[in-house]
């Protein structure tokens, strides 16, 4: 079996967003391991309009042809990892979006999560698992949040994301769980 390959994907699209940093950073740490490829995936390179298809492509094929850019994009990985944004206690709209306009690229695909803001968007986390489990997912109970004043500290003072001694521990856990289902489900999917 060849080595999982996950999307590392940018859930926010703003002038002024934070994704960037967090996905890179945290791509930095996921690069070091030898089990998993990674790779970033920017919302912004799919310009995706609100979802207004027929119905999901499980049912009915895609028109539009940024949805199936996305389609394809999605087909390509074993799991994903989301760099996830809270706003106003939820999921970031473009994400949910993005989500909407693919059903079968994620079906049986484990789901990881590093989230950042004032609870290390906890309860985001939390409504994208339920949207995950829908699309037939399997989320990682561990997750990575940065949170509160380590989050100020970052974005206002210039404190490196690296002096924030509980993120490795919590980046290593996510990603074994990760490794395993991500194994577990391409194994599955291949003798499908």
């Amino acid at each position: 079996m060849s080595q999982p390959k996950i999307a590392v994907i940018l859930s926010t699209t703003r002038a002024n967003r934070h994704s960037q940093i967090f996905g890179e950073w945290f791509l930095g740490h996921a690069k070091t391991r030898e089990d998993l490829a990674f790779e970033l995936v920017d919302l912004r390179d799919y310009p995706l309009p609100f979802f207004d298809e027929v119905a999901t492509n499980a049912w009915a094929p895609t028109k539009n042809p940024v949805g199936l850019k996305w389609q394809a994009k999605i087909a390509e990985f074993d799991g994903y990892v989301f760099i996830l944004a809270e706003y106003n206690r939820g999921l970031p709209a473009v994400l949910k979006n993005a989500i909407d306009y693919d059903y079968t690229g994620w079906v049986r695909k484990p789901a990881a999560y590093v989230g950042y803001g004032a609870l290390g968007a906890a309860r985001a986390m939390e409504q994208l698992r339920l949207v995950n489990i829908e699309t037939q997912m399997v989320p990682t109970r561990s997750g990575v949040h940065i949170q509160g004043a380590d989050f100020i500290g970052i974005l206002r003072e210039g404190k490196p994301i690296s002096s924030i001694d509980y993120l490795a521990t919590n980046i290593k856990a996510m990603l074994d769980e990760l490794a395993w289902w991500a194994k577990a489900t391409k194994a599955a999917r291949e003798k499908a």
